[in-house]
């Protein structure tokens, strides 16, 4: 009957994705959903689409194995991000009308370093979008009680996925995670105050954890867990700032000032709500110890999903399901959009067009194919990180390396310091990629004094300085004065 419920869900969700793809005519409304969007579905979007399965099943998982300073990069970078993207990034990049985060690389640099930072954003997404359908996998294993195999629900889920975020892009992501944030906040509230009932009440729960220690969260006193602690925010907090999932909803805000206050009150929401998975998940060392040490010897991520379904009524595992399959679609059908724009609009269509014109209708159709060749690229690497044991909270970590490495600072450096140059990114690319990929082979768990990545991206910040200050001073160009 459980299953019966959820399966009823996904129909739901895909319909409405399908109603919303009635409202796709080219490949902007497509990609922006025609810049119309108010402040309330602005928001929802940014919430939704980083409340992700990670939220509730990867950070809760690492906090239950260690403290409050392992989830220094989500969701405490994550926030970050979102903020600083609202106060810092909004506004100026909604007044250039780009489609693409990617298309301000061209404006402001040139067509090579389009290029190369696109492919580095859609690269970034390969785990973050993996880690939403190993999510799925997850959920129909337990719910089936075994039957469906997680590789199996990997398929199911990136089947469902791909169906409504194939047609109406951006359109189907706004409606679809507007009724799925309604659902995510009233059934993790609800599911919450019944758990509260079981452990006697919030007070008890936090008792226990601060008893435990797990309100821990600087780092020791020394060079090398400094280092590591501030790697952890920026690689999320600074590496997130170049993705085209955050440019694109505020991008499809209807103007400036929502394309602000959506992300900046989205990022607020988002680091509040997400203390209560927290809440939830450790609440299991007070209900059922025994269920508590079972799975986090076995696998910590199933602890939650577990505890509900053993503890809670049918009529509240119904919601905590479709809360959690909310969560999870949400944030996969936005971060499985935003790559496939980005490689069909910054990498293909440069190459597509110096051969022949390319009419709205036919670049739409790439985009759609983009978004399903992306689909099963994405499902092998799911299927590969169940074979390696890779978690999903260290599944999204990972994401965003390549983009702190390579566009963040070109970003930064184009939109605030005018001298940036062309030569300045060229050698912020390959002087941070030199820097962190041999470091990323060699010294894989960070062994050296820093991250790979925090010494890419302070390689990357040299290379900007030294192309900028040594070549010549671009010219004021309209792009300049406009950012």
């Amino acid at each position: 009957m459980l299953l019966g419920f959820v399966i009823l869900y996904l129909v739901i969700s895909i319909g409405i994705g399908m109603v919303a793809a009635t409202k796709v005519h080219n490949a902007r409304d497509y990609i922006s959903a025609g810049r119309s969007l108010p402040l309330a579905m602005v928001l929802a979007m940014v919430f939704a689409t980083w409340f992700g399965a990670e939220t509730v099943l990867g950070i809760p998982a690492t906090f239950l194995q260690e403290d409050l300073g392992g989830l220094i990069s989500d969701p405490f970078g994550a926030s970050l991000c979102l903020v600083l993207f609202g106060l810092f990034f909004a506004r100026k990049l909604y007044r250039m009308n780009l489609v693409t985060i990617a298309d301000y690389y061209r404006e402001r640099y040139d067509r090579r370093v389009e290029v190369v930072t696109g492919v580095a954003i859609a690269l970034s997404y390969l785990g973050w979008v993996s880690a939403q359908i190993t999510a799925l996998g997850l959920v129909f294993n337990v719910l089936s009680d075994g039957q469906i195999t997680q590789a199996q629900g990997v398929l199911i889920g990136a089947a469902v996925v791909l169906m409504y975020t194939l047609y109406g892009g951006m359109w189907s992501v706004a409606l679809t995670t507007f009724f799925q944030m309604i659902v995510i906040v009233l059934g993790l509230f609800y599911i919450a105050w019944l758990i509260s009932d079981l452990t006697g009440g919030v007070v008890p729960v936090l008792e226990h954890a601060a008893a435990n220690g797990k309100f821990h969260f600087w780092p020791e006193l020394n060079a090398v867990a400094m280092v590591a602690f501030i790697s952890g925010l920026l690689t999320m907090g600074f590496g997130s700032i170049p993705q085209q999932d955050v440019f694109q909803r505020a991008n499809a805000s209807k103007n400036e000032n929502v394309a602000v206050w959506g992300t900046l009150l989205g990022g607020v929401a988002y680091f509040l709500f997400a203390a209560v998975p927290l809440f939830l998940a450790y609440s299991a060392n007070l209900i059922d110890p025994a269920l508590t040490a079972k799975w986090l010897a076995e696998d910590s991520q199933k602890l939650l999903p577990e505890l509900v379904k053993a503890h809670l009524p049918l009529a509240a595992q119904v919601i905590f399901y479709g809360a959690l399959l909310s969560v999870i679609m949400s944030t996969a059908s936005g971060t499985l959009l935003a790559p496939s724009v980005t490689i069909s609009e910054n990498v293909l269509k440069g190459f597509v067009t110096r051969r022949k014109h390319l009419s709205e209708k036919k670049l739409l159709l790439m985009t759609r194919w983009v978004v399903g060749c992306f689909s099963v690229l994405v499902t092998l690497y799911a299927l590969w990180a169940l074979g390696e044991a890779t978690g999903i909270h260290q599944m999204v970590e990972n994401a965003y390396k390549v983009t702190l490495v390579v566009a963040f600072v070109p970003l930064v450096a184009g939109l605030y310091w005018p001298r940036a140059s062309t030569l300045g990114a060229y050698l912020a690319i390959g002087l941070g990629l030199l820097t962190w990929v041999p470091l990323e082979i060699w010294l894989p768990d960070g062994e050296g004094f820093m991250p790979p990545q925090f010494a890419g991206f302070l390689a990357a910040i040299a290379g900007m300085l030294i192309g900028s200050l040594l070549g010549k001073a671009p010219h004021r160009t309209k792009t300049s004065h406009a950012t």
